[in-house]
């Protein structure tokens, strides 16, 4: 059994510290593990896996941990039935003029050709040398099989022509 977890603490970039070994002492296993600083808030992404009695357990210890802690922390089982399909990994950056809607663009774009997002991350900075701000996004998307790459890529990189984003498109090497 499986449980993902989602931890925010505001000023607490420690809790992993505490989190990680509530959950060896649970005796369950730490499959993945994600974290980031979003400004002055620590987030943290977790994928552990044990049997239903230490899922049971490390989630009533997240329950006292949260309230303690002042965290806020979300659990959830994810279905055990695996959906993997044949598709093909791709990888795409871009980076444009920060503006409304640019990466919903995008995601809209992608979702609207059945293209599943695996990853995302993106943010916002000051550009050097022209002191306007840009905003840049990674994702890791699973193409399926019955959509035409080079179509796909002509028709991405004329949507992004009109948006004026800078973008690559590439697979992923395995």
């Amino acid at each position: 059994m499986q449980l993902a977890i989602t931890a925010l603490g505001n000023n607490q970039p420690r809790f992993l510290a505490e989190i990680l070994p509530a959950i060896r002492d649970c005796k369950c296993n730490l499959l993945e593990l994600r974290s980031s600083r979003l400004a002055q808030s620590s987030a943290a992404y977790l994928l552990v896996q044990g049997n239903w009695n230490q899922i049971a357990k490390l989630e009533n210890t997240l329950d006292v941990m949260q309230k303690r802690m002042e965290l806020k922390i979300h659990t959830t089982r994810p279905d055990s039935v695996s959906k993997v399909k044949d598709s093909v990994p791709y990888s795409l950056e871009t980076i444009s003029l920060d503006r409304e809607n640019v990466i919903e663009s995008i995601i809209t774009f992608l979702f609207d050709r059945g293209i599943d997002i695996e990853e995302v991350s993106g943010s916002s900075y000051q550009a050097p040398y022209i002191q306007t701000s840009v905003f840049s996004t990674k994702f890791v998307l699973l193409i399926p099989p019955e959509i035409h790459l080079l179509s796909l890529r002509e028709e991405f990189l004329d949507f992004c022509d009109q948006l004026n984003i800078d973008a690559i498109l590439e697979p992923i090497k395995r």
